[in-house]
């Protein structure tokens, strides 16, 4: 049993890795492709947009991982019972657990793996992402946009300089920030400088006027400035929080012990909230999926019958079970009530799995103590068959 169980554990771990890997590769090429303005229009070498390409993947690994397993575990149990393997096993005494301890071995190292990446490796790479972003809207402005020439970044915002000095300083700056559709605004300076601090960048301007509409039919507000900062990394007027690592970019112990004077959590504290609850419970999922797999595909059956249909029932329970905790993510961000809720998913279908199998285990041990019973009578049964058979034939003969 042991040297099967290898074999099992050794299956489902290498369909893991290629399915993950491949899924990975996908994301991979679809990000890649979103960020190519930053090789086209940014002024940036191919190699930045691997860098940052690679930085996001991890932020996505507590959706892929899950998912990799359970198409994984699906189809290893589905093919050893193709193959007749699982009903080998079962004739031979063994019980489910036989096949679900590899696969339960496998769903603790993934939940591992989320977790190292969930408390470590994602916040470590979504800061070094935000200081790529920085250090590309830095070189945008103080290297790529030309004199004379409007340069759109991004959507929905325009950048246009007179000329640059020898110092690297922007004389005659404009920029146009329409991204807020409720409000579009306009900032004109004289002079413009890039200004690092710690780990931000900020433009400084000087001697300028914001241009503010908020309303069509309103005339726009005019506001005079001798200086004023706007934080390259989200374009934000300094004191709304600038400078602060979002919920995201915290490691756990910033998460639950934010700075007092934090304006990210004063303004965010559900955020803050429901990351930490979602790092906590996220992997909890990959121990629920193999559960659900166990009671739905870890029995063997006859090779006449199908067993698409317990492949379907297990895999849009598992995925129904994710999406709906991904959905309450965002109400525990408003709301303090839905945090047991992520919990309670991955946990009920924990339950309701083990009670699937304990009936399955039953209704075997019910058919096994009848065929016990069947066995122990045949004997008797042939006496009496022999008996019967005889009677008539010494009746003739009287």
């Amino acid at each position: 049993m042991r040297m099967f169980s290898k074999y099992v554990f050794r299956q489902a771990g290498s369909s893991l890795l290629l399915i993950l890997l491949s899924l990975s590769g996908i994301v991979w090429i679809a990000l890649a492709l979103r960020q190519l303005n930053v090789v086209t229009s940014q002024g940036q070498d191919t190699w930045m947009l691997i860098r940052m390409t690679t930085l996001a993947l991890p932020n996505l690994m507590a959706i892929i991982a899950p998912f990799s397993f359970l198409i994984a575990a699906l189809h290893t149990l589905n093919r050893l019972n193709t193959d007749s393997e699982l009903i080998v096993l079962t004739a031979s005494g063994s019980t489910v657990w036989t096949v679900a301890k590899p696969l339960l071995a496998l769903a603790l190292i993934v939940s591992m793996g989320l977790a190292f990446v969930a408390h470590l490796a994602q916040p470590w790479s979504m800061r070094q992402l935000k200081e790529y972003i920085i250090q590309v809207r830095t070189d945008l402005l103080t290297q790529v946009i030309q004199p004379g020439r409007f340069t759109n970044p991004e959507s929905g915002l325009m950048f246009h300089i007179r000329e640059r000095s020898l110092n690297g300083e922007l004389i005659g700056l404009v920029m146009h920030d329409t991204r807020d559709k409720e409000q579009a605004q306009s900032y004109l300076a004289e002079r413009g400088i890039i200004v690092k601090q710690d780990e931000s960048a900020y433009l400084v301007m000087s001697n300028g006027h914001i241009l503010r509409r908020a309303d069509a039919k309103e005339p726009p507000q005019i506001i005079a400035f001798d200086k004023y900062a706007v934080d390259l990394d989200r374009f934000e007027a300094e004191g709304a929080g600038v400078g602060e690592y979002k919920p995201r970019e915290r490691y756990f112990s910033e998460l639950v012990n934010p700075e007092p004077t934090s304006r990210a959590f004063k303004g965010q504290s559900g955020q803050f909230r429901s990351e930490l609850h979602d790092r906590l419970s996220a992997p909890l999922y990959p121990i629920a999926f193999a559960f659900i797999i166990i009671a739905f595909v870890g029995q063997a059956r006859s090779t006449r019958s199908s067993r698409m249909e317990s492949l379907a029932v297990a895999f849009v329970l598992a995925a129904t079970c994710r999406l709906v905790g991904l959905a309450v993510i965002n109400l525990a961000a408003a709301n303090a009530v839905f945090v047991p809720v992520l919990y309670l998913l991955p946990l009920s279908a924990i339950a309701m799995s083990l009670i699937i199998i304990r009936g399955a285990d039953r209704q075997r041990s019910g058919l096994a103590v009848i065929d016990k019973a069947v066995g122990a009578l045949a004997p008797h049964a042939q006496k009496l068959k022999a008996l019967v058979t005889r009677a008539p034939a010494r009746s003739g003969l009287s």
